[in-house]
């Protein structure tokens, strides 16, 4: 009994090595909080690109052959993609009128239900069917405005781009542009911004400081003005003003020396100026923009100016 005790314990000795042997190997705990780091930084970053949506056009080798080029933003936060394609919709809408807009919803639902039999619709296939209807439109209108001349030719492109693809805020902007026939054609620039943590978009209110609007609108104002001498519209705030009265613009994004206000056709000027922006540069804007969306070094100048202030 005693001479088979060796043997044995050789024997479970052997099995334990095998059985630990075939264990997966666990990783360090450090590897493991880099990784999970790593997929945390990833989250609060907007990465993507462009996509360009297949339209189904006619083919056409005319040298005024309508020009219609629609692109979606194809990203790892879906709720930012699905805000940029309602955008693009909304633009269609304003741009190109339907004449029967629930007829057209009914139509598209219909080719849906159809396709979802056959198999699961992506967010790229859902926008493409929704934009089925604008582009019947837009091909539609082509061919009126070619029965007025045939030297006319329609155009409309929508594209969106990351500007800001990390920090506090993210921003896309959503550029657009068309010429549907008339003496000129438009364009627009929208930006959207977003904070990637609560997963929402962020309006200017939010990003000012409570109840420093006015002042922040009185720093717009004198942009404004300086604007409008520079651009060499008039020499005359007040004269000017009859005709293009100073607002607080929506847009926005926050651009590397400072606060930039986006404006539309017409909003603050003449066709001929354009798409306005005005800057706000930070050193004017402590204590009107919250500190958390200030660039970290504008923090660390204020910071080093604060303790030479000290010093002294």
């Amino acid at each position: 009994m005693s001479k088979n005790k060796p043997k044995l314990f050789m024997s479970i000795l052997a099995v334990s090595i095998g059985i630990s042997a075939c264990q997966p190997k666990q990783k360090p705990v450090e590897d493991v909080s880099v990784e999970i780091q790593k997929e945390q930084e990833q989250t609060l970053k907007l990465i993507g690109d462009r996509e360009k949506l297949n339209l189904n056009l006619p083919k056409c080798e005319d040298k005024n052959c309508p020009e219609l080029s629609i692109e979606r933003l194809n990203s790892n936060q879906y709720f930012v993609d699905e805000i940029i394609d309602q955008q693009i919709l909304q633009i269609l809408k304003e741009t190109l009128s339907l004449e029967d807009e629930e007829a057209s919803t009914i139509q598209t639902d219909k080719i849906a239900s159809e396709v979802n039999k056959e198999s699961i619709e992506t967010a790229k296939q859902k926008l493409e069917r929704q934009l089925i209807p604008f582009t019947e439109n837009f091909l539609e209108l082509d061919q009126e405005i070619k029965a007025l001349s045939a030297n006319h030719k329609i155009s409309l492109m929508i594209k969106p781009k990351i500007l800001n693809s990390e920090g506090p805020l993210v921003t896309v902007v959503l550029n657009s542009s068309n010429y549907l026939g008339g003496a000129h054609g438009s364009s627009s620039q929208q930006y959207f911004n977003f904070d990637l943590e609560t997963k929402k978009q962020v309006p200017l209110r939010s990003i000012i400081e409570k109840n420093e609007l006015p002042a922040l609108k009185e720093k717009a104002y004198e942009a404004f003005k300086t604007w409008v001498i520079e651009s060499e519209l008039s020499s005359d705030i007040k004269e000017y003003e009859q005709v293009w009265k100073f607002k607080l613009a929506n847009q926005y994004y926050l651009g590397t020396q400072g606060l930039i206000l986006q404006y539309g056709e017409y909003e603050i000027g003449p066709y001929v100026v354009g798409l306005p922006r005005l800057t706000i540069p930070y050193d004017q804007l402590h204590g009107i923009l919250k500190e958390q969306y200030f660039p970290k070094e504008v923090k660390l100048e204020q910071a080093t100016s604060e303790v030479q202030q000290v010093k002294k």
